[in-house]
């Protein structure tokens, strides 16, 4: 499978943001804009907080919307004891078909290590959810050059185990920490280099077939207008959108980054 046969994906995460009656509003703005044309080009995916799944599922399967969805965190359990937290099994039955994994504000904010992540993504496994894994490193591991070696290891402490026709399966998203809601962005070149090394990684450790399957997103304040230049490279396979999913014209601008026209 080469970048071209891959099917690009645009994930839209919202983060801490929209109550049940504000992300109805904003599927709803997504369905009446996004046309047939924009799914054929792009497997497109909402990722909303844990009270809006249930209004999310019941807006896109009631009226049959093309949108995927899925959800931003999960617990590494599959039931018991561990109040607030969210299962994958949980999950399924609202019919997530994604979820985040790894979010560098999950490691940041709740202190999460690669072995937690590494247990993520096996219970997304069990729950036959698509893991979106999250891997990237901070400004000052940037600035001493040493990105690649800092991110292949959470690549590799994250996958350590998982077969190969899993690992074809999963998502990578390249989140460059210093570019995560601070308006900077990584070039392209920069972005291509980090996820190029992903997928020569991947081949290596797990097989050519999970090389050439694997999908890697690049993620770090993206929005319409660098967006071409991002798909432009032959090992991006799409975006992990954070802010610029909330608006639902530059969402979709983001989508349609080939330069379809907004109107019809």
């Amino acid at each position: 499978m080469t970048g071209r046969s891959r099917k690009p994906l645009v994930a839209g995460n919202w983060k801490m943001h929209n109550n049940h009656f504000e992300a109805i509003a904003l599927t709803q703005r997504l369905a009446f804009t996004l046309q047939e044309r924009d799914f054929k080009a792009a497997d497109i995916v909402v990722l909303p907080p844990f009270t809006a799944l249930r209004s999310v599922q019941t807006l896109i399967e009631g009226d049959k919307l093309k949108l995927g969805y899925g959800a931003q965190d999960l617990s590494e359990h599959d039931d018991g004891p561990y109040t607030g937290d969210i299962s994958g099994r949980m999950l399924a039955k609202l019919g997530c078909q994604y979820v985040l994994a790894g979010h560098s504000e999950r490691r940041q904010y709740h202190h999460e290590d690669d072995a937690v992540v590494r247990a993520k993504v096996q219970a997304a496994v069990r729950a036959a959810i698509t893991p979106i894994l999250c891997v990237g490193e901070p400004l000052d591991v940037r600035q001493q050059g040493g990105q690649l070696g800092y991110t292949l290891g959470q690549l590799d402490r994250c996958l350590d185990g998982f077969p190969t026709a899993q690992v074809a399966e999963f998502i990578v998203a390249y989140e460059p920490v210093w570019a995560i809601g601070t308006g900077e962005v990584a070039t392209p070149e920069d972005a291509q280099e980090v996820c190029a090394a992903i997928r020569k990684r991947i081949s290596a450790v797990h097989g050519d077939e999970a090389g050439r399957g694997v999908r890697i997103l690049y993620g770090g304040s993206v929005k319409p207008d660098n967006m071409p230049a991002i798909m432009a490279q032959p090992d991006i396979d799409g975006a992990l959108v954070g802010g610029a999913s909330l608006d639902a014209g530059d969402f979709v601008g983001i989508c349609r980054y080939r330069g379809l026209s907004a109107t019809t």
